[in-house]
């Protein structure tokens, strides 16, 4: 028989072998390092140029940044940092290497998915990197407990604290307090009764820390995360008894209402790692999503949950606006939920087998331009970078051929390029909205 204590000893062994992965993976420090990038990357890959041209620009310029050449060899290494300098002060032929950028707030977007294994956390991981590759400052927002995005990013040692829980129960002591300080009376006449948080909530601090403690660095410089743990995974208890305590509440807005604290121009894009099931974590991603990205792999199996899950969110979500209709006025966000776009994103996905091939055009035929035209496919590099907790952009291509790595790479930018191709109009637009509403209330203002 087994109880408690036998799953404790058996997590303490568990966890004396993680730490011996983490030595293989990260650094003899125990910490992730980021590599550097050769010029050919940083050419031809990440600045849209070719060789020759790029070490003409570096030797006409000598304030440029010109890397670090190795001992055993002649090609220069760039960090991520020189990188983005390069590409504010290179213009080739007067134009900018910079990423388009509307005004506003960042563009959140949501990879969701209850089926486990269907490529969540590495969609994430590899956006986020192509896109900090790209010029943009990333928020990455780890909602899943078993933490593979916060791990991947090089995050070990978090407290729950400081996860989505605490951002959860530090908005159930604001949201109480503002509802327990607002008039009460309601044009009805009728009355919303006092709210009482328990101690055991309160005195953790929760409402006291600032936006900013739960936001953590990573081993790129332009990428930060809001981490999870494994200690996280009890949210979706806790989150219940929460709702208990204020059933007014609304529980699937507090990451809105968070990331609206947050400056418009600290980051430019958010993406949210969601976990495999539709609870209180992933209806707070999905909620503070403009875009929901879903990844499937190409089976059977894996398509029909993805018709169970997107049948299932939208009965949720429809539940949410009636049951919270006109409570959210005071907030920006708006009910019913509204998604700029949805798409679908095949991966695991093998051009030569004739099971993915129909399954591709399977999705196709039922979500037509909702589905992505270009899957993440499968190769021996996507593989290993699973199995080390890196993206393909962060393995090193010496560590095989070069067409293995370029190969993985290729279907990854593919993927990334059409995520942006489909974003920046609908960001454009969120620009535009933003810019017209400032007008008129500035208008206002002045009559």
């Amino acid at each position: 028989m087994l109880t408690h204590s036998d799953l404790r000893e058996l997590q303490t062994k568990s966890l004396k072998m993680q730490g011996w992965i983490r030595q293989q993976t990260f650094s003899p420090e125990n910490e992730k390092t980021l590599r550097r990038f050769s010029s050919w990357e940083v050419a031809e890959l990440m600045l849209g140029m070719n060789q020759s041209t790029f070490r003409g620009k570096l030797a006409a310029d000598p304030t440029l940044p010109a890397g670090k050449v190795e001992p055993d060899g002649r090609q220069r290494w760039f960090s991520l940092d020189e990188i983005n300098v390069l590409r504010r002060r290179l213009k080739p032929r007067g134009k900018s290497l910079l990423p388009e950028r509307p005004k506003g707030r960042a563009f959140r977007t949501a990879i969701a998915n209850f089926k486990g294994g269907a490529g969540k956390s590495t969609v994430a991981l590899h956006f986020a990197h192509a896109a900090a590759l790209d010029g943009y400052r990333v928020l990455c927002v780890d909602f899943d407990p078993q933490a593979t995005l916060s791990h991947s990013m090089g995050l070990t040692d978090v407290s729950e604290e400081h996860t989505v829980w605490g951002i959860m129960a530090r908005d159930l002591v604001h949201e109480t307090e503002a509802q327990n300080n607002a008039p009460r009376g309601a044009a009805s006449g009728t009355a919303l009764p006092q709210r009482s948080i328990p101690s055991s909530i309160t005195g953790l601090g929760l409402q006291d820390l600032r936006v900013a403690d739960f936001i953590q660095p990573t081993n790129w410089p332009t990428i930060d995360v809001i981490p999870s743990c494994a200690n996280a995974a009890f949210v979706e208890f806790a989150s219940a008894q929460y709702r208990h305590l204020n059933p007014e509440w609304s529980f699937f807005a507090a990451m809105s209402r968070f990331l609206d604290q947050l400056p418009d121009d600290q980051w430019d894009l958010i993406f949210f790692d969601c976990p495999p099931a539709i609870g209180y974590q992933s209806m707070n991603a999905v909620f503070a999503a403009d875009m929901l990205y879903i990844p499937s792999g190409p089976g059977y199996w894996e398509y029909d949950s993805t018709t169970s899950f997107i049948g299932q969110l939208s009965e949720a979500l429809e539940d949410l606006a009636y049951g919270f209709e006109g409570t959210l006025s005071a907030d920006k966000a708006q009910l019913p939920k509204v998604f700029h776009d949805v798409k679908f994103l095949l991966t695991r996905y093998e051009p030569g087998n004739d099971l993915h091939r129909a399954m591709f055009e399977a999705f196709g035929n039922v979500f037509g331009d909702k589905l992505t035209k270009h899957p993440v496919e499968m190769t021996r590099a996507v593989e290993q970078s699973g199995r080390f907790l890196s993206s393909i952009y962060e393995m090193d291509y010496r560590d095989m051929t070069r067409e293995t790595w370029r190969r993985a790479r290729i279907s990854f930018d593919k993927a990334y390029d059409e995520f942006k191709e489909t974003m920046l109009p609908h960001w454009e637009g969120m620009s535009e909205e933003t810019l017209s509403a400032d007008k008129v209330a500035k208008e206002g203002e002045q009559a």
